[in-house]
């Protein structure tokens, strides 16, 4: 694919532009796996994560792992950089597959394997065809057996967001697949989510298939993400980025968890601002729009991909927010009113206990915040909770759901 830079080159007046912003965009696409030295304060768990996998490289069967840690921090980006040299390491008598899963979008059991079976085959060589529909789930196991035989010694692969898919079920089978005699080749698997809280979900079989490892990724701090940035400024043309933008969409992005992904849409959002603004340089205020944009499409992302339960955990707090002069809550009190948003919605209501759970992942989230509240020997420890986002955008989020759509149409 060509870069921006290659548009000098366009004689069409309807797509010649002064102002240019943008050498190669593509360096600032979330999906981009960078080259190993512009992946920065992630050495710790590249290392780690290549021990999990060795076994494929010499022959063996590489470990599962299950890989938690909030968005932006570098879970997808190390699985699929230490899976691609994985590959390009093995010895040359052993072949090894890997594959990429978004489980946001193959989230049913059928859907995961029939994109596994189809991303792993070559039908030059092993005469197969999947097709991407109309096939029993056993049907579509069965064609992934046959693929995964005839081309690898050992095969990885990345299922990402898996706390999304609807079961365990993909699991289980592909854990046990070689021990079942369903396959010679053996499969190492990495599963990742944002849930801390994923596997405990999970039944005891898929537990007992799994046997993973698990590997934890903390939040990166502003100087990593500023390095972070550095290491892609050439995404942009020489002299755009003025000495103040980098610095400040690291200090956005700290501020929120540490989250490189937003730090690197902030980036990408500021030098769109200034194009279409028509300026020739990204400057403050351009990174200060774009934060304000990254952040509404961070949190829909985050909310559109929640269980209907946590969005009527989440406006519940949001009604108590904008109903009253406080902002931050008893869980006893959140609970009531989840209560009643589930009576009139006509949901099930979860136990308290399940919905203290559900709290904690939207704080894991970067949500809600939860703070300890001592209230002495008579009244015991309590836990409130506060919005992080603002109560509107929170709001407004959630009544997009159909189903919330009711509560909005009281």
């Amino acid at each position: 694919m060509t870069s921006d830079s290659s548009l000098d080159s366009v004689d069409d007046p309807l797509f010649q532009s002064g102002h240019r912003i943008f050498a190669n965009k593509d360096l600032l696409k979330i999906g981009h796996v960078p080259e190993a030295d512009r992946i920065v304060g992630r050495d710790e768990e590249i290392s780690k994560l290549a021990k999990r996998l060795n076994g494929a490289v010499h022959g063996y069967s590489p470990e599962n792992v299950m890989i938690y840690g909030k968005t932006g921090t570098g879970k997808s980006l190390v699985s699929r950089h230490v899976c691609q040299r994985a590959q390009n390491a093995a010895q040359d008598s052993v072949d090894i597959g890997t594959a990429y899963i978004d489980c946001a979008e193959d989230n049913t059991e059928t859907q995961a394997i029939s994109s596994l079976a189809a991303k792993l085959n070559d039908e030059s060589t092993t005469g197969i065809t999947v097709p991407h529909t109309g096939l029993s789930t056993s049907k579509y196991y069965k064609l992934l057996w046959q693929t995964l035989d005839s081309q690898f010694d050992s095969v990885i692969i990345i299922l990402d967001e898996i706390d999304l898919m609807t079961d365990g079920s993909v699991l289980m089978k592909l854990s046990r697949a070689e021990e079942a005699g369903k396959i010679d080749c053996s499969i190492g698997i990495i599963a990742i989510s944002n849930k801390i809280q994923y596997v405990d979900d999970l039944n005891e079989r898929v537990k007992s298939s799994f046997q993973h490892k698990e590997l934890f990724f903390k939040p990166y701090d502003a100087n990593q993400l500023r390095e972070i940035m550095y290491n892609r400024d050439d995404a942009f043309q020489e002299d755009v980025l003025s000495d103040d933008v980098i610095p400040l969409a690291a200090a956005f992005a700290a501020q929120e968890h540490g989250d490189a992904r937003k730090a690197i849409d902030i980036l990408r959002h500021a030098g769109e601002v200034a194009y279409e603004s028509g300026d020739d340089t990204v400057r403050e205020e351009h990174v200060r729009q774009a934060q304000q944009h990254a952040e509404k499409d961070r949190f829909r992302e985050l909310v559109n991909g929640a269980p209907t339960q946590a969005k009527a955990a989440l406006l519940a707090l949001t009604e108590l927010t904008v109903t009253s002069q406080e902002d931050a809550f008893l869980t006893s009190r959140v609970y009531d009113e989840y209560e009643r948003i589930c009576n009139y919605l006509d949901m099930d209501t979860l136990s308290v206990r399940r919905f203290r759970d559900i709290l904690k992942e939207q704080a894991f989230l970067g949500v809600v915040e939860i703070e300890k509240i001592n209230k002495g020997s008579a009244g015991g420890i309590h836990l409130q909770n506060r919005l992080i986002e603002d109560h509107e955008v929170v709001r407004e989020t959630i009544l997009e759901d159909s189903r919330m759509q009711n509560w909005a149409d009281r």
